[in-house]
């Protein structure tokens, strides 16, 4: 029996064409590969070029992402009201948010000579954080809109998801290799093309009735605070690894230049395994395959711990692996946030504001990450550039172990909280 039949879904929605899941997908690329520099390359790039000391980095990008995360609740609540108007409404508020990002990304990598440069990073990435927050409200809500059984939810995800892998390859590859100028070009141009595409896509609903639900109305919903939970200790203990992967490879690796092929291989590897756990949610349910996925990741990234200086082909294979194993993490959450939303028949016009909810627990993720290891680190002995022994042991506690155990209490928590025969869908 499938997952849907068990929670007692409808399966009779139309499939999603590959043409409207490209339509909508698309954005997801230049959405994506604007959060790797963002969230990955940023820090590395203040710390190592813009002299930057670790404390006072991870100080600011904490307090920025804090307020960052704190408004997508609202944002999420106003894409309610331009739904409930016409998606063209939502669609041109996005447009007009894609121009400020495209403007505020090259103006985070080239500074001005003269002014401080945290001063200078926490205004922009505020100002580009806020775009950027509309942006991809809008587009997730777009998705959540599409709504579907369990398959059609993970196909949705799954374009979404895939087209934003492919960003993230080339973010993680293409600023090495042609600058961040070029690729400061390459996503206005994304920008472009990803809301071209997405104004010919499904339209999610026809103008509704006036929206007069709270922005706290999703917190009401016991199945969304139990997913809320998981996703928030399973993105920690992913976070914690992206901030620090660059400072794993150049200095417990000391392979610099292998940086493009690692994360690429990662990052594609992802791509691959995307139709695989959309098929294994549709046959086992979104849950149970985002378990799967999580058990796959600590088997996998264990390993790294044994890993030191020169060894390329091994943390390669582990890139490949616990790349595979993020496929689950991308396609079966935002899937399951669209089933608590769903079975929320009397919040109709909600969708938004709960994927603002959802954004900000990512964003709190990614903040908490940035914010508690790099000072920790720093505490423990560890600074860019240094090889010795307790130096690069406090880096693999941080990248290695610390990640993996939260790994396993999500995992368990979702095994105790929401694997139960009415969650699984």
């Amino acid at each position: 029996m499938s997952s849907s039949s068990r929670s007692g879904a409808i399966d009779d929605t139309p499939a999603l064409r590959p043409v409207d899941g490209l339509r909508y997908g698309a954005l997801g690329l230049p959405l994506a590969f604007l959060a790797i520099p963002l969230y990955l390359q940023l820090p590395s790039h203040y710390a190592a070029h813009e002299g930057v000391s670790l404390p006072a980095l991870g100080l600011v990008l904490l307090l920025t992402r804090l307020a960052d995360a704190l408004v997508d609740p609202f944002i999420g609540l106003a894409a309610d009201r331009w739904f409930s108007r016409s998606s063209r409404m939502a669609w041109r508020i996005a447009a007009a948010s894609a121009i400020a990002v495209a403007a505020g990304f090259p103006a985070l990598f080239f500074p001005p000579s003269g002014v401080p440069p945290l001063a200078w990073l926490a205004v922009m990435l505020l100002l580009t954080y806020l775009a950027f927050s509309v942006l991809v409200v809008v587009h997730q809500a777009w998705g959540v809109r599409l709504g579907g059984n369990t398959a059609r939810r993970a196909r949705v995800v799954g374009w979404r998801e895939g087209f934003g892998l492919v960003g993230v390859i080339a973010a993680s590859v293409l600023p090495s290799v042609a600058g961040m100028a070029t690729s400061a070009v390459v996503l206005a141009v994304s920008l472009a093309v990803g809301l071209g595409l997405l104004s010919k896509a499904p339209s999610p609903d026809s103008p509704q009735a006036a929206v007069t639900h709270s922005w706290l109305l999703p917190w009401r919903h016991a199945a969304f605070r139990r997913l809320l939970a998981v996703f928030m200790l399973n993105g920690i203990a992913s976070a914690v690894p992206s901030t620090l992967v660059l400072f794993f490879i150049r200095d417990r690796l000391q392979l610099p230049r292998a940086e493009p092929l690692f994360l690429s291989a990662y990052f594609l590897s992802a791509v691959c395994s995307l139709p695989l756990w959309t098929r294994a949610a549709g046959r086992f349910g979104l849950a149970r395959t985002w378990w799967a996925g999580m058990l796959l990741a600590i088997a996998s990234f264990t390993w790294t711990w044994l890993l030191g200086a020169g060894h390329l082909l091994g943390f390669a294979l582990v890139c490949v692996a616990s790349g595979i194993a993020l496929g689950a993490d991308l396609t079966a959450p935002g899937a399951l946030l669209t089933g608590v939303v769903q079975r929320s028949r009397q919040d109709a016009t909600a969708q938004g504001v709960y994927v603002g909810w959802w954004n900000t627990a990512t964003k709190l993720n990614l903040g908490l990450a940035a914010g508690l290891a790099l000072p920790l680190l720093s505490w423990a002995g560890y600074t860019p550039g240094r090889h010795d022994n307790a130096a690069l042991t406090a880096l693999g506690i941080g990248y290695v172990l610390v990640p993996c155990s939260l790994k396993l209490l999500a995992a368990g928590l979702l095994w105790r909280r929401w694997l139960q025969p009415e969650d699984t869908a």
